[in-house]
């Protein structure tokens, strides 16, 4: 299955003899799913549909679709006149005029203009008809807002899997350079000892003692361990694909924590190096996943 970015773009427009339909899909990073429909009145009913089929393509991002609709038939359907509506907005105007002191009689065609005073509705059979023109529309944008997502996705896959490469190797480098620290760090210990105690003999059983304990304090073989371990999971859910966005972010964030860990016990200017250079890779990294459905 393949990797989706949650931004993406689709469009489809299709005409036929009497009417023309176009919708068109845009999307941004959202952490769950966000349907924004706008569309005529006219598909109100059909709103429940276009949800579920919009949800049959993606999981996450926040989405826009923008529904446009053209009818050059004759027959629109039933034109239906709201007469309460009509009577308030007579009885407003008259109230305005006997208050300003205007002398005008509110036409029948002015308030006929007024919102919802002649409203063109649909019966249940045109709904039908009406889905079975709009879903074809539907789908080919979804098709192409998929295709697009999943190209922007294989990208994102690409420069992923490259970070990883990277921080594979650092983390190799830190690994290389742990036992030579080892060795630095007793060597210094011995040179301080040898200062304090001049000729005294030094107790070589006091001294490994010393020397495991400061040891286990610089050790960060678990942290390291664990990074591998992180690396290749992340590697293997991104060959895997699809909706891997949450998973990849919370692997991330152990990422982090093992690479403060190392930054934390590093004492060696090196290690701190390679060790802040993981974490700027780690971060890249999170802010990518985050694109990803």
């Amino acid at each position: 299955m393949a990797l989706r970015s949650m931004t993406g773009f689709g469009r489809s427009e299709q005409t036929l003899s009497d009417i023309r339909i176009s919708v068109e899909l845009k999307s941004v990073n959202s952490r769950f799913l966000d349907l924004n429909l706008r569309m005529p009145k006219k598909f109100n009913a059909l709103e429940g549909r276009i949800r579920k089929r919009v949800k049959d393509y993606l999981s996450r991002g926040k989405l826009d679709l923008y529904l446009m609709y053209e009818d050059f038939s004759v027959e629109r359907g039933k034109l239906c006149l709201n007469l309460s509506l009509a009577r308030e907005y007579y009885a407003a105007l008259s109230q305005i005029a006997e208050a300003l002191s205007i002398r005008n009689e509110p036409q029948a065609s002015r308030i006929a203009e007024f919102p919802d005073v002649l409203l063109l509705t649909e019966e249940e059979g045109d709904r039908e008809k009406l889905w079975a023109r709009l879903n074809p529309c539907l789908t080919e944008a979804l098709e192409s807002f998929l295709e697009n997502r999943e190209a922007e996705g294989a990208n994102l896959g690409e420069d992923l899997l490259a970070k990883l490469r990277e921080m594979e190797e650092i983390v190799q480098k830190i690994e290389k350079r742990s036992p030579e620290i080892v060795r630095l760090h007793e060597r210094h210990l011995r040179e301080k000892l040898s200062e304090l105690l001049s000729d005294t003999e030094i107790d070589e059983g006091r001294l490994m003692q010393e020397m495991v304990l400061y040891t286990d304090k610089l050790c960060t073989d678990e942290e390291l361990v664990r990074l591998h371990s992180h690396i290749d999971n992340m590697r293997r859910k991104l060959t895997e694909g699809g909706t891997v966005g949450r998973e990849l972010d919370f692997l991330a964030q152990e990422m982090n924590r093992e690479a403060n860990t190392v930054l934390s016990k590093a004492n060696d200017m090196l290690v701190s190096e390679d060790a802040i250079h993981l974490k700027t890779l780690i971060e890249k990294i999170r802010e990518q996943v985050q694109n990803l459905e």
